[in-house]
């Protein structure tokens, strides 16, 4: 089980080599934004990909890209059906929901479509269980009470693995930065560039699920936050334990997508509102200025928003969520010669242009930090790849469990 520390040092010119999807602040693998300042490694594959964030979406200026979203676009050809519903082959396992085996469309080839979200496809998966809400912290003490599990975030980084993911002649940083800890969002006082994820992340030594924002931070009053600061070998780890796993890719879509055809968000067409309450998304200006019209200024309580037509919880913001798949940004267009894919397990490999030597899984719906005019990742259809061993502050996920029996 890799657990190497993903922080790598800042390109000079991050942006130059940035020519496909836009991984946004998901993307972030790297645990080390905040080395920058003590001039150690810094998290290039961070800087990279929001640094494509902004190459891909600053085309448009954020009145336009909102008009383009108010225009009614659902991302997708065909109109809204709902999914058939066939009987669940067995009782529910606590706090799980039935995804009835069928066909979906996945992805989109609608006009404001990135490259790595088409084309839209169709995909024909068997029946599954996958939770109602995210991973609770409640839910992950229970799992680090019996076993004594210890996440990535804890564990001290070891300089051999990571020199092997730097470019090379990368020097050792001191030992005094390499430490357990990760990174936490931490909101600037005044307006910044959106190209700079500096002035938003920091690496805070001590960070951890149980410290979410530093060592002076608990998780006491947080039970039902989903856990975060979880890297992918994390999540396995506690998956395992569950008798679980983590859904791949195809399953997270289609129950993100609660049997809506075509439609641009969990709950249909229509963009969020600064005053509405669909799902736990930035509200006011990012990164310095959060409104907090819902009343949360990060993680919301699961079940704290609508749940979507399947009846799942979160499957747009609150935090970033872990799937099985490596991912790749050619991923769909692999599949076009497929006119129905059945049950894809993902990629062989991941790929990714803005960080060609990264090996990433898929991570998907957006969080709390998402804003429509920096990263609208709480869109059905949107997809961003970070490293394993990576866990930020918005960064959870969910299991599911396979129908056992045949479709």
């Amino acid at each position: 089980m890799s657990r190497i520390r993903r922080q790598k040092q800042q390109a000079a010119n991050p942006t130059s080599t940035i020519t496909e999807p836009k991984p946004t602040t998901a993307g972030f693998g790297l645990r080390g934004v905040g080395l920058i300042a003590l001039g150690a490694i810094a998290f290039a594959g961070a800087y990279a990909v929001t640094a494509y964030e902004q190459k891909t979406e600053s085309k448009q200026q954020p009145a336009a890209r909102k008009a383009a979203a108010l225009k009614g676009s659902s991302e997708n050809v065909a109109a809204s059906v709902e999914a058939p519903i066939t009987e669940a082959p067995t009782s529910a396992p606590e706090g799980m929901v039935w995804i009835p085996p069928g066909e979906f469309t996945m992805g989109t080839s609608g006009p404001s479509a990135l490259p790595n979200e088409r084309p839209a496809h169709q995909v024909h998966l068997n029946g599954y269980w996958i939770d109602a809400h995210e991973v609770t912290n409640a839910e992950f003490q229970k799992f680090v009470d019996a076993t004594g599990y210890v996440t990535t975030a804890e564990v001290k980084p070891d300089w051999e693995e990571l020199k092997k993911t730097v470019p090379p002649g990368t020097p050792k940083p001191p030992d005094d930065v390499l430490v357990p800890g990760s990174l936490v969002f931490t909101a600037p006082p005044t307006p910044v560039p959106t190209n700079d994820v500096s002035k938003w992340w920091t690496w805070i030594p001590g960070a951890c699920w149980k410290h979410p924002e530093g060592p002076k931070s608990s998780i006491d009053n947080r039970s039902e936050h989903p856990v975060v600061h979880i890297s992918w070998d994390d999540a396995n780890a506690y998956a395992k334990w569950a008798g679980k796993r983590l859904p791949t890719e195809a399953e997270w879509e289609c129950a993100s997508r609660g049997g809506l055809v075509g439609k641009r968000f969990t709950w249909g067409d229509e963009p969020p509102k600064e005053s509405s309450k669909l799902s736990n998304i930035w509200q006011g200006v990012f990164p310095n200025q959060n409104d907090q019209l819902d009343g949360w200024e990060r993680t919301a309580p699961v079940k704290s928003y609508p749940p979507n037509g399947y009846g799942l919880y979160d499957m747009s913001g609150n935090v970033w969520e872990w799937c099985s798949d490596w991912y790749r940004a050619d991923a769909y267009a692999q599949r076009m010669a497929e006119k129905v894919v059945e049950n894809p397990p993902g990629p062989a490999d991941s790929w990714d242009p803005g960080e060609p030597d990264a090996a990433k899984r898929v991570i998907r719906g957006g969080s709390f930090l998402c804003h429509i005019t920096y990263c609208e990742s709480y869109r059905t259809a949107a997809r961003r790849g970070t490293t394993p061993d990576t866990g930020m502050s918005h960064l959870g996920f969910r299991c599911v469990v396979p129908d056992k029996k045949p479709q």
